[in-house]
C-alpha cells in the first residue's frame, strides 16, 4: 500500500490530501487567499491522525512546486522540506500546471470532447500568463506535457491543433487567448483550479517511474525569474538615485 501525502498553496487555495492505497483520498481544500500558513500545519496533523498514521509511515510527501503564487509556493516547498527532513521520506515535486492537467482530464466536460491536444494556463499577473501545451493518452487515462511552461503574453499563447484550454487565463484575459485561434465555448474550462488531488495523480505516476527525490534537492520552480531578483533590484534602483 503506497502512502503519499500531497500538498499544495502556490494558489489561492489551501489544499491537503492524504492518499492510502487503493483508499478514496482525504482531502482538505479550502479558498483562503493568504492563509494558509495558519491551516496548513493543522490539517496535515488532523488528516494523519484521523488515519492512524504518521508521517514516519509515509512512502512520500508531494509537493506544487509553481509556477503560481510567489508567497505560496515558498511556503510549500518549506514545510515540506521540514516534514520531509523530520520523518526521513522522499519527495515528489510537481509543476502546478500538471496537477490542473491531470485534473481537467477527469471531467465530465472533457471526457465528453476527447481532445487529443489541449491546454492549461494560468493568470501569471503582470498581464502575463503560464501556459502548457499537452497530449491525452488515452490508453493509460493520462496527460503527457509537451515542452515547457512558458511564460508569456496572453496573445503569445499556441493553440495550433490545441481542442480544450482550461485554467484561470480563459476568465482574466477571455478573447486576448483567442486572436489567432478560437474554440467552442463547450470547449473552455475557466474555473478549474489546482488542488492537492492533481498533485496526487501527478505523484503517482512519478512514483512508478521513480522520480521521487531526496528532500535536499526540493526547490521551487520559477519561470519568472524576475520575481525573484526584484528585492535585489530595488537596492540598486535606490543606490543610483541616493548617488
Amino acid at each position: 500500500m503506497t502512502r503519499i501525502l500531497a500538498i499544495d498553496t502556490s494558489s489561492a487555495w489551501c489544499s491537503v490530501a492524504l492518499s492510502l492505497g487503493d483508499k478514496a483520498p482525504e482531502l482538505r481544500h479550502e479558498l483562503v487567499s493568504a492563509g494558509a500558513s495558519q491551516l496548513l500545519l493543522p490539517w496535515i496533523e488532523d488528516l494523519l491522525r484521523a488515519s492512524n498514521q504518521a508521517l514516519s509511515t509515509l512512502d512520500a510527501i508531494a509537493v506544487g512546486i509553481g509556477p503560481g503564487a510567489f508567497t505560496g509556493v515558498r511556503l510549500g516547498v518549506a514545510v515540506v522540506q521540514g516534514l520531509a527532513i523530520a520523518a526521513n521520506v522522499s519527495v515528489v515535486p510537481v509543476a502546478s500546471l500538471d496537477a490542473i492537467a491531470a485534473q481537467v482530464i477527469t471531467t465530465k466536460q472533457f471526457t465528453k470532447i476527447k481532445p487529443v491536444y489541449f491546454v492549461v494556463a494560468i493568470d501569471a499577473r503582470i498581464d502575463e500568463i503560464y501556459w502548457a501545451k499537452y497530449e491525452t493518452e488515452n490508453s493509460a487515462g493520462l496527460s503527457k506535457r509537451l515542452g515547457d511552461i512558458h511564460l508569456t503574453k496572453p496573445e503569445e499563447i499556441q493553440l495550433d491543433g490545441v481542442g480544450y484550454i482550461a485554467g484561470s487565463a480563459v476568465k482574466a484575459y477571455g478573447d486576448r487567448l483567442f486572436m489567432n485561434h478560437s474554440l467552442p465555448l463547450d470547449c473552455l474550462d475557466p474555473d478549474v483550479s489546482i488542488s492537492a488531488l492533481g498533485i496526487l495523480d501527478c505523484a503517482k505516476e512519478m512514483m512508478t517511474l521513480g522520480r521521487q527525490i531526496s528532500v535536499t534537492d526540493l526547490e521551487p520552480l520559477y519561470v519568472r525569474n524576475k520575481v525573484a531578483l526584484t528585492t535585489d533590484e530595488r537596492e540598486i534602483a535606490f543606490k543610483k538615485v541616493q548617488q
